[in-house]
Parts: structure tokens; sequence; C-alpha cells
């Protein structure tokens, strides 16, 4: 057996995303999984995480800058 679903693949790929064969056989794995919003990689930055990195590295003004302020 090799580890892939591939009627399942085949369905989500041609049915799912309306991928013609060809296309979907010119895919590879990672290719057709990323298009799945299946692909591994970093994973998006909880508010958790945003809180931990705040405390680690605050805010600093620049000179002549007052915090929470902008020119913008």
């Amino acid at each position: 057996m090799s580890g892939l679903d591939w009627p399942g693949l085949m369905r989500v790929g041609m049915r799912g995303l309306g991928l013609r064969p060809q296309e979907f056989w010119a895919l590879t794995p990672a290719e057709l999984a990323l298009m799945l919003g299946e692909a591994s990689g970093s994973a998006p930055l909880t508010r958790a995480r945003l809180d931990e990195l705040v405390a680690r590295w605050p805010d600093v003004a620049a000179a002549g800058e007052r915090k929470g302020t902008s020119d913008g």
C-alpha cells in the first residue's frame, strides 16, 4: 500500500478544487496538500505568542519620540 488515499485525493482535487485530470496528475503530493490548506509550516501567530513576544521585546520609544504617538 502506498500510504496515500489516491481515490480520496482525486475526489478533492478534481471535484473539490475543480482540477482537470492532467492538472491533478501534474501536481506533487506536496503541491496538492498546499492547495488543500494542509501544508506544514509555521503555525499562525496566536494572541498568547504575541503577548509573549511583547513581554520579551517591549516597544521602546526612539530618541525624541513619545511612546504611543504617531505622526502618520
